[in-house]
């Protein structure tokens, strides 16, 4: 199977109440992947969008940005759900031989949608729709059942707040660089028990692309330095229904790790640095452990003794992650932006010296139903 790599990224600079429409948005980003890459559009065989009719207040939406992602005369598809699986959808087309080269684009403006209405439309229309449950609300339910199973301490969940709030002061694009303590996070005001408003990712615009290629045009295109592969990738769903599950069981990223570390030929103790969606603190610890960097329980522990800070053993967000900016649709493709740079050694105050491998994650559904996750290589 020929090997894919990543080859151009761009980004916008995360932030409430961008004046850019969707279409602008996604257009700065295709140009800056191009740019990034250093190829032209019409060098592109294939297009592939993340948009929701949802979050983005429109029918079809995914048709209101393929111009402005440069699809005129090529062949598009559209995926909704978090970016990492559109990267998925995006290499699978390029390993079904019938491209060369693709643009994958995510764009979000949570500041335009109603998160909580939204995501409330997520959960079964007979019966838990109309307890008016969301994102926030099942998340702190995931939260109470992950902290009672094995006895993790809200103060131990608010120091992921505290160290990602941290890191994206090391980052240009980040919403929310800021220093914190845990009694900030413990006296910020409760949205659902046991989460707080600094437990909390925050609503946020902003898009994100890559620019995918065969190992073929890759090395026909660009430089050595430009190329980071895409070494492996796992995904699994979970059951639909919150109540047919343990919520603090991570059965169903265990089995999307195993696939992609299976695949890269590589284990959790090759991963230099990892970005992994928090959308809520307690979301690190509980998915730390389904990528299986310590033991079920045991990573409230180990973000005690600073294991995962910057300067830890393994850097987990050292973006800042989403909690320090959560543009739903773009979060995922934008960890794997994000680790490229860090692969290629551009992230400038964010590098984390010597990375070579890097693991991305991100999920959709209510509560982490469902995982895809990347390693990736120089």
């Amino acid at each position: 199977m020929e090997r894919v790599a990543v080859i151009g990224v761009g980004q916008t600079k995360y932030e409430q109440g961008k004046r850019e429409t969707f279409h602008e948005l996604v257009f700065e980003v295709a140009t800056k992947a191009l740019e990034d890459a250093g190829i032209e559009i019409t060098q592109i065989d294939n297009i592939v969008t993340v948009s929701s009719d949802f979050w983005d207040g429109r029918t079809i939406s995914s048709m209101a940005v393929q111009d402005a992602a440069g699809a005129y005369g090529k062949d598009i598809t559209t995926v909704e759900g978090d970016g990492t699986f559109a990267a998925l959808y995006g290499m699978m087309r390029i390993l079904s031989g019938g491209f060369g080269t693709t643009l994958v684009v995510s764009h979000h403006k949570g500041t335009e949608s109603n998160m909580n209405g939204i995501t409330n439309t997520s959960f079964d229309p007979l019966v838990e729709r109309k307890l008016g449950i969301d994102a926030v609300s099942s998340g702190a339910l995931q939260a109470r059942r992950y902290m009672s199973k094995y006895g993790i301490l809200e103060e131990q969940s608010a120091l992921v707040s505290v160290k990602n709030h941290g890191n994206a002061k090391r980052n240009p694009l980040a919403m929310l660089p800021m220093d914190i303590t845990v009694d900030d996070v413990m006296n910020s005001p409760m949205l659902a028990s046991p989460l707080k408003k600094l437990d909390c990712s925050p609503v946020t615009d902003g898009a994100c692309a890559l620019v995918l290629a065969t190992e073929r045009q890759a090395k026909k295109l660009t430089t050595l330095a430009k190329r980071v592969w895409l070494k492996g990738v796992g995904h699994c769903t979970d059951a639909y229904r919150l109540g047919d599950r343990d919520l603090a069981d991570t059965r169903a990223l265990k089995d999307a790790a195993r696939k992609a570390y299976e695949m890269a030929g590589a284990g959790p103790a090759d991963v230099d640095l990892a970005e992994v969606y928090d959308a809520f603190s307690y979301m690190e610890l509980m998915w730390l452990e389904g990528l299986g960097f310590c033991d079920d329980g045991m990573a409230a522990e180990y973000m005690e003794r600073g294991a995962f800070n910057f300067d830890g053993d393994l850097p987990v967000n050292p973006s800042g992650g989403r909690l320090s900016a959560n543009p739903v649709q773009v979060a995922g493709l934008a960890e794997m932006a994000e680790c490229v740079l860090q692969l290629r050694g551009e992230a400038g105050e964010r590098q984390v010296e010597g990375a070579g491998t890097a693991l991305a994650h991100g999920i959709n559904g209510m509560c982490g139903q469902a995982h895809c996750v990347w390693i990736l290589g120089k």
